[in-house]
């Protein structure tokens, strides 16, 4: 176990139809010797999930399976995991993802921290991936102008990425402050919980050793949002926006973030209404709100433009087994 009980980690698993991935997952919480507790919240699941979870259990009494007749979201499954349990430190684990062995190891020895995250290492080739890229664990302090301008993508460039960090997070914070998950989010509910949390203070290190391994799957939950859950993920960061003890300079952030979102919701409602009302029905839409014009003639106009672009591209290069989130020097092997 831990060294002390002030170091001990509750890991917080979310699951819905994660029967083929759900045993690996528990497995490597359950090896790491700083894990007190380990809480799966079956999220509705259809499959065996529930089942192969309690067959996962190592024995030590860490594990608890819990199981919601219908499906709540993934907000409010962490939100019930963080209720029944009681570790000082918080952890989430995706249901299709895994830590590496020893993943705690080198943020524990960090100090000075409400939150501290890790490198994650995105795997597309689960066959031909061994073990991570060994990185120097530098540690640095991320603010929050820093994590929210890190999550607006832009064209030409990697994606915003600092969301997909999964933190270990101080429950006395959580509590000091009535933090939890928005339970009608379900997109972007993690870089919601973060951007509130550093609002009000927390102070998150991010080191670059890499103790979190993220599986690519082109089916997974985020890649098949609904055009409402674009409007619920904007709408959250209006309520940020309207905090007044926001600082004036991550409340242009936030703007830039809730803009940035609100420009995709406007292009996919567009393009719901035109595919069931079709040209007529698309075209009223559009005058009855003309201030979503630039936003909807922008994002056609780009997705024209990265059409005729993969139309006139040369062969792909071979994709990559696996990439990191974070940059990192290279660690000396011993």
């Amino acid at each position: 176990m831990a060294e002390t009980a002030a170091q001990t980690i509750c890991v917080i698993i979310a699951a819905k139809n994660a029967a083929d991935t759900i045993g690996i997952a528990i497995q490597s919480a359950l090896n790491e010797v700083y894990v007190s507790e380990v809480v799966v919240v079956d999220d509705g699941s259809t499959d065996r999930t529930a089942a192969v979870a309690r067959e996962t259990d190592d024995g030590s009494g860490r594990l608890s399976v819990v199981s919601f007749a219908e499906n709540r979201g993934p907000s409010a499954a962490r939100n019930h995991a963080i209720s029944i349990s009681s570790a000082p430190l918080i952890a989430i684990l995706d249901a299709d993802d895994f830590y590496f062995p020893g993943r705690f190891a080198p943020m524990m020895a960090e100090d000075g921290w409400d939150m501290i995250a890790d490198n994650i290492a995105f795997i597309y080739d689960p066959a031909e991936f061994l073990h991570p890229e060994r990185f120097e664990a530098r540690a640095r302090t991320m603010s929050l102008v820093e994590f929210v301008d890190g999550n607006i993508s832009r064209r030409g460039v990697q994606r915003g990425e600092t969301g997909f960090l999964k933190p270990v997070m101080s429950r006395a914070f959580l509590d000091t402050h009535g933090l939890r998950y928005r339970e009608e989010m379900r997109l972007g509910e993690d870089y919601d919980f973060y951007v509130r949390a550093l609002a009000r203070g927390a102070r998150y290190k991010v080191i670059e050793h890499c103790g979190y391994g993220a599986i690519v799957r082109g089916d997974s939950l985020s890649s098949r949002h609904r055009t409402a859950d674009l409007q619920t993920f904007y709408e959250a960061d209006e309520a940020i926006i309207a905090d007044p003890a926001l600082p004036s300079k991550a409340r242009a952030s936030v703007r830039r973030h809730r803009d940035h979102i609100r420009d995709k919701y406007e292009l996919r409602a567009f393009l719901d209404v035109k595919r069931e009302g079709g040209k007529i029905a698309a075209i009223r839409h559009m005058l009855a709100r003309p201030q979503a014009l630039p936003a909807v003639a922008g994002g056609i106009l780009r997705d024209k433009l990265d059409g005729l672009r993969a139309r006139t591209a040369k062969a792909p290069a071979e994709p990559v087994a696996t990439r990191y989130l974070l940059p990192g020097i290279p660690a000396v092997q011993k």
